[in-house]
């Protein structure tokens, strides 16, 4: 079903699309925020710009962007795909506790601050480009991938990566050097079974961007875990 956007209020929108069938192709969006929050049982194509909050709470729609997208992309998403072949703006995946935001550009700060899994419900986020500052701030669960790709001389991400994580895991492509991590995270190369372990991610992540799984794999990735069970057990005094 085609919808252009051009002169809809997001809750217009969201209305057709809730009452429409299941595979929707919007035209001319420019700012809609919301779209598609909350819905299962949809495919949805975007061409255009979204704005915030596209895809919040979503709970197993399929969403694909051919541009950029804003702010809080995924915000407490609970299942589901969201594809962004551009760059997206800052708190990405905030609180995401399921599905998959993959996104071939980069990200602005606090991307994929507060993920958390429970059980088989592991959200994952990929970030083909470069992450602003506070990067995995209090994750709780999940996994994040920032692949560097394309970069040229922007740093990896930004200032205070993983501050505050207590939880999931984190992996980085290239170079770390200089990267600040705070006390209780810890880096470390990744090894052939951590490499094994999100291999599946990856490969699908590739096949969906067209890019070349071995170029992506020909680079030093470093996985950052948090160091303690009890991870805030140095700010109590009594423990």
């Amino acid at each position: 079903m085609e919808l252009n956007a051009k002169n809809l209020e997001f809750r217009e929108l969201n209305r057709q699309l809730r009452q429409g069938g299941s595979v929707f192709h919007i035209t001319g969006c420019c700012g809609q925020r919301f779209i598609a929050a909350g819905m299962d049982g949809k495919t949805i194509t975007i061409e255009g710009i979204p704005g915030n909050a596209l895809g919040a709470y979503l709970n197993g729609a399929s969403i694909e962007v051919l541009a950029n997208a804003q702010d809080a992309v995924g915000d407490t998403m609970n299942d589901g795909q969201i594809l962004i072949h551009g760059n997206i703006g800052d708190a990405a995946g905030y609180a995401m506790r399921g599905g998959r935001i993959y996104v071939k550009g980069s990200a602005g700060y606090r991307a994929g601050i507060h993920m958390k899994q429970y059980r088989d419900k592991v959200p994952v986020m990929i970030i083909g480009g470069v992450a602003g500052s506070f990067l995995g701030e209090y994750q709780a669960g999940g996994l994040i991938l920032v692949l560097g790709m394309n970069r040229g001389g922007a740093p990896l991400v930004g200032e205070f990566p993983c501050t505050g994580m207590h939880g999931g895991k984190m992996l980085l492509r290239g170079d770390v050097t200089g990267i600040r991590f705070p006390r209780g995270v810890c880096p470390r190369p990744a090894g052939e079974a951590d490499l094994a372990e999100i291999l599946p991610e990856l490969e699908r992540y590739c096949g969906l961007f067209g890019y070349d799984r071995n170029q992506v794999l020909d680079a030093p990735f470093t996985l950052i875990t948090p160091d303690s069970g009890n991870p805030y057990r140095q700010m109590y005094a009594a423990n």
